[in-house]
């Protein structure tokens, strides 16, 4: 299982969220690209970036801050929040980025998701972010009419082959993993699932291993001292 240590830039700072809410943001760094280095000292391989202002926005505010993540480690790097157009994953991958996220868009530019897929292949994920087992979009502010399996098929039969499912619940909470919502989807789907959302111990991380998902993204948790890092990706292994 592969460990993806965030990084949610917002104001090109490295801030977390409780539960999505925006009016609940806590700053963890003023330099991001300080801690992707940070991760990649202690052995980490992957990064998950989420542009919170471009998940209300849809415009790449931050393009700058992730360009210099980005050229300061080798790490597999995927970024998601409001990439809605062919010209903003250009600019994602023309900075480095091995993978975009497509998580509005996903929902409600059918067209555009299929021509991305066709386009980029693999270099495409989803992001399924759950909120009480229906989908949620535009920065986690509205949820769709869409359920969660009827979102994971839908996507399968697309051609999706990463999905990244956030339970909204659980992010930031320090309250545990949806361990039981994961081992669910991955019974039923054989796309490759990235955990996220509540991933607050070293248990959680073996939990996830035994299923097994694909990958689990490690936040608040890493930032609050609650999960060291080294140790996660030891237990992933």
């Amino acid at each position: 299982m592969k460990i993806f240590p965030a990084i949610d830039v917002y104001g090109g700072k490295a801030v977390r969220l409780f539960r999505g809410d925006y009016d609940k943001m806590t700053v963890y760094g003023d330099d991001p690209s300080e801690i992707a280095a940070e991760f990649a000292a202690l052995g980490a391989k992957y990064l998950h970036i989420v542009d919170l202002e471009g998940a209300k926005t849809g415009r790449t505010s931050n393009i700058s801050t992730i360009e210099k993540i980005v050229s300061r480690t080798d790490l597999f790097t995927e970024v998601g929040g409001g990439i809605r157009d062919y010209d903003t994953a250009e600019k994602y991958f023309a900075a480095g980025v091995n993978r975009v996220i497509l998580g509005t868009a996903a929902v409600k530019d059918r067209s555009f998701l299929t021509g991305a897929i066709e386009k980029y292949g693999e270099k495409i994920a989803v992001g399924a972010d759950i909120k009480d087992g229906f989908v949620a979009i535009k920065g986690w502010t509205e949820k769709s009419d869409i359920l969660c399996e009827d979102f994971f098929a839908d996507m399968e039969k697309t051609g999706v082959k990463t999905i990244i499912c956030t339970d909204i619940s659980k992010d930031g909470a320090m309250s545990g993993t949806s361990v039981e919502l994961y081992r669910r989807l991955s019974g039923m789907f054989s796309v490759n699932i990235i955990a996220s959302g509540g991933v607050s111990s070293i248990d959680d991380i073996v939990k996830l291993k035994e299923i097994p998902v694909y990958g689990a993204i490690i936040g608040k948790a890493y930032y609050t001292g609650a999960i060291d890092l080294k140790s996660a990706i030891e237990a992933a292994r």
